[in-house]
């Protein structure tokens, strides 16, 4: 059996689907066709075949993505794969596209809706007239919240009994281990993501501001992540004047982890945010939107505070009523994330409902 995966971003693939990636060549030969970013090597040493295919992961280009489109039909009729699995918005319309034409079946992997959906307007009507046909062929749709398949089902883009709503990715508990909670202190609040306005940024350095002007050094706000080039003289200053401390991109997050003691997710859209599970199974309380793909990794109250998407003074409350708990309450807080984390985002669960939905045995035993 041959199964060819088609995503957008090599690091993003073998970051959260390498275990997917390892249950699938219990039962197949594994071939990805991806562009070239970070963790190539990983993914080489990991996949069968490893196939460099170059996408523009932003905007609408008619001539690029039909060039895309031709791109795979190449690779499908090279490699003839019994089964595809799509992830992200232009390998699911393209390479589903591509697959429907030469009738070979494919699942789609709904990691989110995109900002073209959930922004309105006249590209959401076009991405949903591409959806329409490219969902109707697929032999199952995953999605990774109720929200989002929701969303898709009452626009009448997804087809009656093929849809599997995931656990998002699911997390690796092994690999993210409940931590030591922080000495009793200052407060640290973590932002992990792109700084970019979709992930509510702005409403995240405008609470930070008012949390610095009533606590002072008793609180810290923490930024990793690679940011859009719009944001480097906000973060600049933001840095000389001592609201932030800005440590760039990491590829291991386990420290960062360790040090915060709550983690902060203001975003206006997400699939399943990674990072919120990350920081719920590490044993950290969030703060994040109360939105699909944010709310369900957070008992609100209980392992967390969920506020609205971009709304600051929300933000600044949910900060403030954390920051005001006790060391033990917010110790506890982090503690029943990782419970929660075990029972719904454990990654082999994840893994094994993927399996099934694709109607794959969950393991083989030689």
């Amino acid at each position: 059996m041959q199964i060819l995966i088609l995503a957008n971003h090599s690091g993003g693939l073998y970051d959260f689907r390498k275990d997917l990636i390892a249950a699938l060549k219990q039962h197949a030969e594994v071939s990805v066709a991806v562009p070239h970013n970070d963790r190539w090597d990983e993914l080489q040493a990991l996949a069968d075949r490893v196939i460099e295919l170059p996408i523009d992961r932003r905007g609408m280009n008619p001539a690029r993505d039909a060039k895309l489109l031709g791109q795979y039909r190449a690779i499908l009729k090279r490699l003839r794969p019994d089964l595809v699995l799509t992830y992200t918005i232009k390998p699911n319309i393209y390479g589903g596209l591509a697959c429907r034409e030469l009738h070979i079946p494919y699942a789609v992997n709904i990691t989110g809706l995109g900002s073209a959906i959930e922004n309105g307007g006249w590209l959401k009507r076009f991405v949903l007239t591409l959806y329409k046909p490219v969902l109707a062929g697929a032999k199952v749709v995953f999605f990774e919240n109720a929200g989002n398949r929701d969303t898709l089902a009452a626009a009448g883009v997804v087809p009656q009994g093929r849809d599997v709503v995931l656990h998002g990715a699911g997390v690796n508990l092994e690999n993210y281990p409940c931590q030591p909670y922080p000495q009793e202190g200052t407060v640290r609040f973590l932002f992990v993501g792109r700084v970019m306005h979709e992930k509510g940024v702005d409403e995240l350095f405008a609470a930070a501001k008012r949390m610095k002007q009533t606590y002072g050094d008793g609180v810290e706000f923490h930024i990793v992540g690679s940011f859009e080039e719009g944001y480097k003289p906000l973060m600049d200053e933001l840095e000389q004047t001592g609201v932030v401390k800005y440590h760039g991109y990491q590829s291991d997050m386990k420290h960062f982890y360790a040090m915060a003691d709550c983690v902060v997710l203001p975003s206006y859209h997400e699939g399943m945010s990674n990072v919120l599970l990350e920081a719920a199974a590490s044993g950290r309380p969030l703060i994040t939107s109360d939105i699909p793909g944010c709310r369900e990794a957070v008992e609100d109250g209980v392992s967390g505070y969920l506020c609205p998407a971009q709304d600051a003074e929300g933000l600044t409350r949910a900060m403030r009523d954390f920051a005001q708990q006790s060391f033990d309450r917010q110790v506890q807080m982090g503690q029943s994330g990782r419970a929660l984390a075990e029972r719904k985002f454990d990654k082999q669960l994840v893994v094994a409902k993927t399996l099934d939905g694709l109607g794959l045995p969950a393991a083989v035993r030689n």
